[in-house]
C-alpha cells in the first residue's frame, strides 16, 4: 500500500517541470580523459580533463561521486540530459571523492567558460574553496545531495531531508527488530555531512528503545565491498547480531552478502538510499526495508534553476531546498524504479 509519504513524493516528482526527460543528443564531445564519464561506467585513470567547445546554450559541467554506485550514475545522467534538453552542452564528470581532484576539476570548467556547475561534492568544509573559486570566476553552482558547510556561496542547494528519512527507516528497522536484539550500524565517510545526519536520525528513534543494543558502529566509507569486509569481520566478534542499519545501500547489500555467504539470513539488514539493486533485494526477501531519495527530482531541479539563473538571474527558491524521503519495504518496493514513482505504478508487489 502507498502511504501518505509516497503519494507526495509521486506528486511532487510528476508536476510538469519534474517530468524525467529524455536523452538528448546535443552531449558536447571531447578528447578521451579520466574526468570525463558517462552515467554508469568508470573514468578513466588519466587525470587531465578534456577541453570541451560550448554550444547551443553553453557549457554545463556536471560533477559526482564515483558513477559506479548508481545513485550517482543516476543524478549525473539525469542532470545532464535535463541540461542538454534546456538548449546546453555538457561535460560530466567524476572526482571520485577527493576535493583535490574536483578542484581540478572546476579549474577545467572555470577555463572552459561554463555557464554553470551541478555538484554533488567531495565534502563539505574541503568543496567550498571550489565553489568559492567559480562564483568568483562568474560560474553559479548548484549543488545535489551533500551540502556544503558555508551558505551564500553556491546558488542552490538541493537535498533530501536525510534526517527524516533516517528516522522513517529507524521506525521500520525497530518493528523488525520487535524492539529487541543486537545491531551493527554501518556509516558511510566521516567528511560527508549526510553520514552523520542520517546516523543521528537513526538514534533519535533507537536510542529511545530499551531493548535494543548497538553493539559495533563502524564505517564502510559507502563502499559494497567494504560492507561485506566489514560485515564478515564484526560478525566474528558479534555472531548474535540479529539486526544490521546502514548508511546507504551499497553498504548494506555488501552486509547482506556477508551474512548469507556466513549463512546468517535471518539477520535483519536495512539500507538507504532507494537503488535498484535495493528494490530488487527487498523483492528477494534479503534486505527489509530502505528510504528513498527523489534523486530524479533533485537531478532535474538543479538543471531547472541552473537554466533559470543563466537565463534571469534568480532561482525563485531558497538556496536550502530539501525534499522529504519515501520508505520503501515490500509491500510498495516494486512501485519505483530509477530512484522515482514507476508511472503506471503496479496495485501490489509481488
Amino acid at each position: 500500500m502507498i502511504n501518505k509519504r509516497t503519494a507526495a513524493l509521486r506528486g511532487l516528482i510528476l508536476i510538469p517541470v519534474l517530468a524525467i526527460a529524455a536523452c538528448s543528443s546535443s552531449t558536447a564531445t571531447a578528447a578521451p580523459a579520466a574526468t570525463e564519464a558517462p552515467a554508469a561506467t568508470a573514468a578513466p585513470a588519466a587525470t587531465e580533463a578534456p577541453s570541451v567547445a560550448a554550444e547551443a546554450g553553453g557549457l554545463i559541467c556536471v560533477i559526482v561521486p564515483p558513477v559506479e554506485n548508481p545513485f550517482f550514475g543516476s543524478m549525473q545522467t539525469i542532470a545532464a540530459d535535463k541540461a542538454e534538453e534546456l538548449g546546453y552542452t555538457t561535460l560530466r564528470l567524476v572526482h571520485e571523492d577527493d576535493a583535490n581532484k574536483q578542484l581540478e576539476l572546476f579549474e577545467n570548467c572555470i577555463s572552459q567558460k561554463a555557464k554553470a556547475i551541478i555538484l554533488d561534492n567531495a565534502g563539505a568544509d574541503a568543496s567550498v574553496a571550489a565553489v568559492q573559486k567559480a562564483k568568483d570566476a562568474g560560474i553559479p553552482s548548484f549543488l545535489v545531495d551533500r551540502e556544503i558547510s558555508q551558505e551564500g556561496v553556491a546558488v542552490s542547494q538541493i537535498v533530501s531531508n536525510n534526517f527524516q528519512g533516517a528516522t522513517i527507516l529507524a521506525e521500520e528497522f525497530v518493528k523488525l527488530m520487535a524492539e529487541s536484539g543486537e545491531y551493527i550500524e554501518l556509516t558511510g565517510k566521516d567528511t560527508d555531512t549526510n553520514a552523520k545526519v542520517r546516523s543521528d536520525g537513526y538514534h533519535d528513534v533507537i536510542d529511545k528503545i530499551t531493548g535494543m543494543k548497538m553493539v559495533a558502529k563502524q564505517t564502510a566509507n559507502w563502499s559494497q565491498t567494504e560492507g561485506f569486509s566489514v560485515m564478515e569481520s564484526l560478525l566474528q566478534a558479534h555472531p548474535n547480531v540479529k539486526g544490521v542499519i546502514a548508511g546507504n545501500d551499497t553498504m548494506a547489500l555488501g552486509a547482506q552478502a556477508a551474512l548469507l555467504a556466513a549463512g546468517k539470513k535471518d539477520v535483519i539488514v536495512v539500507g538507504f538510499d532507494g537503488s535498484d539493486d535495493a528494490i530488487q533485494s527487498i523483492g528477494k526477501g534479503e534486505l527489509k526495508a530502505t528510504s528513498l531519495q527523489p534523486v530524479a527530482a533533485m537531478a532535474e531541479q538543479a538543471a531547472i534553476q541552473a537554466d533559470q539563473f543563466i537565463k534571469s538571474g534568480s532561482t525563485g527558491q531558497p538556496e536550502k531546498q530539501s525534499i522529504d524521503m519515501v520508505l520503501l519495504i515490500p509491500d510498495n518496493a516494486c512501485q519505483y524504479k530509477q530512484f522515482a514513482p514507476v508511472v503506471p505504478a503496479p496495485a501490489t508487489c509481488p
